[in-house]
């Protein structure tokens, strides 16, 4: 089960960061992360209600609360990051976040294996190359290597931080819930500072376009939820390590998604570099 319920994290979250990707080369990235997080806590609402989750409630519910305040954080400069592409470099780069509860480890008084120090190594060389085209002209903007890392901690932290929030199934839907309206309370005063400052809240062809991309914006709120509900219940099904390995396969189903369905092509040494960087994102997962 461990397993079943990581590959589904894997699939989901890829599936979820191509389409945020997508929908923000068109659509500003702030009315990506609001909107999606708001329909996202409609359903979890409804959830909650069916399954009384409300019991579940007390003060762990906080750690849910920090994560909503780090969550949109990371996702508005994950989302400008795909928008700024290629894809199959920002995604796997995002997967570094599998450091922060590494280090909340090593904090706790844990001390890093051979595999953990070769993961570092990897994960670093991988991200050197990743931004090759200060080598060869490669079309990867250094902003795009620095949001990506600021999103993968920010990932990291909030994989703690939920972690934390619950210990049932029921607990976990109150904490998602939670979570999610943090997300959005968050996102919509950052939206609305945007606009006061003059930014744009819709796409330039205005709400018809909003309108036309409802359905793919729940999709990428449900299946970023999704995810982390999978991936809760594999880590309580099972051993964590195995649960994080497989659960940081996610890039490669972005990878897969760009290249099959828009055709993106990636540069010699950018491939190596997001190979690596997966590669050390395994390392650290596993040591």
């Amino acid at each position: 089960m461990t397993a079943l319920f990581a590959l589904a994290t894997s699939l989901l979250w890829g599936l979820a960061d191509f389409g945020g990707g997508l929908l923000t080369r068109r659509i500003p990235a702030l009315t990506v992360v609001v909107v999606s997080q708001l329909m996202a806590v409609t359903v979890l609402g409804v959830i909650v209600a069916a399954t009384g989750g409300w019991s579940e409630a007390g003060p762990r519910l906080w750690f849910a609360v920090a994560a909503g305040v780090v969550g949109p954080v990371a996702m508005l400069c994950f989302y400008k990051a795909l928008a700024l592409g290629p894809m199959g470099v920002v995604s796997p780069l995002g997967s570094l976040g599998v450091a922060v509860p590494v280090s909340v480890g090593l904090i706790a008084g844990e001390r890093p294996g051979l595999l953990q120090f070769a993961g570092v190594a990897v994960a670093v060389t991988g991200i050197v190359l990743a931004g090759g085209p200060q080598l060869r002209g490669a079309p990867v903007q250094r902003r795009a290597i620095l949001l990506t890392l600021v999103a993968a901690f920010g990932f990291g932290a909030v994989m703690s931080l939920i972690a934390e929030a619950s210990a049932t199934v029921t607990g976990l839907f109150l904490a998602l819930f939670v979570q999610r309206v943090t997300n959005t309370v968050v996102g919509g005063t950052a939206l609305y500072a945007s606009v006061r400052r003059g930014g744009r809240a819709l796409p330039e062809e205005g709400g018809p376009a909003i309108r036309a991309a409802l359905p793919a914006l729940a999709f990428v709120g449900l299946a970023d939820v999704a995810a982390n509900g999978t991936y809760s219940m594999a880590a309580h099904h099972g051993p964590v390590t195995v649960a994080a390995v497989l659960a940081s396969l996610y890039p490669v189903v972005t990878a897969l998604a760009a290249r099959g369905l828009i055709g993106e092509r990636l540069r010699g040494v950018q491939a190596a570099g997001a190979g690596l960087a997966l590669v050390g994102t395994v390392l650290l997962a596993t040591g």
